[in-house]
């Protein structure tokens, strides 16, 4: 019981930022739908391109915090066992170290990330989607495109804090700011106070307002509370070195791209289903849109988990290791299941709240019975790599996820949706089967680390 309880105190604040972010995409489907169905596509369909490119450097910087947190948990046994200055203060430099190199690596991951997806702006047609929906997508795409920099740099200063066990701080910026992009979409897309109605360039204009705002209020935190301002009174200049960049780097591309198998999965759904109608390709928003925000609840006590483990295994206590991981599954199988529920039970009910668009409600309605059914495996594949993550194994988990979703789950989907008639829900089905693969193998990879850890008890790493 003590290891639910602390898990959920680390993840319970990561669930309500990762809700809230979630949240604000609802809103942001919702809103929008509202306005007319082409703009709700190519919301859709520019988020779909966006978070492609985006999920690789975000899952990059995740690599931080199992770096971060396994020195932060060797920091802790060394108060509690008490040691010299010398030793304290170099694991206080260590954490200063990946806090100055973290920046220079999200710069980095910044102008990657805007190379690749900047030169897309003009030929958004060449994706086969409806004009109608290119040219409501156009400017929505272009001011998302420009949020990046703060965006990322949100998500280095989350993932540090993550690291020195730090929930809660992330939590209250994502909820600020979020209604304040809820807000800023019903003056923009709509037209109030004085504003004309802009549709789905509106809630590009609201995303990219709150968005700049979150790594000031993050900086300002940091500033204000003595422990964390330490750190960025250590920094100098003599601190950022190629190896520690290489470091992270070498931590963080294998989840960014196993981040990105997943989402490129997603992404080249919305452009199969695209060619469909427009229809369903709304439907396949809103379904989306709901299984989302399980997978946003399975993210928090993911990122609890990374947390909790890499903290454990920096005292070399791997009993607790397993404790802490074993109760993340079984809180997983909870929210999962609530979720399932949700959608399986609602799902005559949830299109309406999106949509009254007659040719789309029945399509969402039978998607999201698949939805409800991959809760599970969806979960368990996010708390399994997370496990991974806080043990610092990551190279095998991304092959894995590589040839799941883009080997396998890909090309069946195709399969699925237009020679076997299925439509929509092959795609769907084919979902089920690839995050299935995955939720199994990570878990067993998982246990034999541990198995050949445990000869190395008194030194685990």
């Amino acid at each position: 019981m003590p290891y639910y309880k602390r898990n959920l105190k680390v993840a319970f604040p990561v669930m309500l930022t990762q809700l809230g972010a979630a949240l604000v995409g609802l809103f942001d489907s919702i809103m929008v739908g509202h306005y007319s169905t082409a703009d709700l596509a190519a919301v859709s369909f520019s988020n779909a391109i966006f978070f492609t490119v985006m999920v690789f450097a975000m899952g990059a910087v995740m690599g931080v915090t199992p770096l971060v947190g396994h020195v932060h948990g060797r920091l802790e046994k060394l108060l509690q066992t008490g040691t010299t200055d010398e030793e304290i203060r170099h694991k206080q430099e260590q954490i200063a170290s990946f806090l100055i190199n973290g920046l220079v690596f999200t710069g980095i991951m910044c102008l990657c990330s805007l190379a690749l997806l900047a030169p897309c702006i003009p030929y958004l047609d060449a994706f086969g989607q409806e004009p109608e929906v290119v040219a409501c997508a156009r400017p929505y795409y272009t001011l998302i495109v420009l949020s990046i920099v703060p965006f990322m740099l949100f998500c280095f200063f989350k993932q540090f804090l993550e690291g020195l066990g730090n929930t809660w701080v992330a939590m209250v910026i994502t909820i600020g700011c979020n209604l304040l992009n809820i807000g800023l979409n019903w003056v923009f897309i709509f037209g109030h106070c004085g504003f004309d109605p802009m549709g789905a360039e509106g809630a590009g204009w609201a995303t990219l307002i709150a968005r700049s705002l979150m790594p000031l209020c993050f900086l300002a935190a940091m500033i204000a509370k003595a422990g964390w301002r330490r750190y960025l009174e250590t920094l100098r200049g003599w601190m950022i070195t190629r190896r520690e960049v290489e470091h992270l780097l070498a931590i963080g591309a294998p989840i960014g791209l196993q981040s990105f198998a997943e989402a490129f999965l997603f992404t080249a759904s919305f452009i199969i289903i695209g060619w469909i109608s427009k229809e369903a390709l709304a439907a396949h928003h809103i379904a989306n849109q709901m299984a989302d925000l399980t997978f946003m609840l399975a993210q928090g006590i993911g990122a609890a988990t990374t947390i909790r483990v890499s903290h454990q295994l920096g005292k070399g206590d791997l009993h607790a290791v397993r404790m802490a991981s074993r109760a993340s599954v079984h809180l997983c199988l909870l929210m999962n299941t609530i979720g399932a529920a949700i959608m399986i039970f609602g799902r005559n009910y949830i299109p309406y709240i999106f949509t009254s668009d007659p040719e789309v409600i029945p399509i969402a309605s039978s998607l999201l019975v698949i939805a409800g059914t991959f809760q599970y495996a969806d979960g368990l594949q996010c708390i399994g790599a997370a496990m991974l993550r806080g043990i610092q194994d990551v190279r095998v988990p991304m092959r894995i996820a590589l040839i799941a979703y883009i080997g396998i789950a890909l090309p069946l989907g195709l399969v699925l949706t237009f020679p076997a008639g299925m439509g929509a829900e092959g795609m769907w089905l084919a979902f089920v089967i690839a995050l299935a693969i995955p939720a199994v193998l990570f878990h067993v990879r998982f246990n034999r680390r541990m198995k050949k850890m445990s000869k190395y008890e008194n030194d685990p790493m």
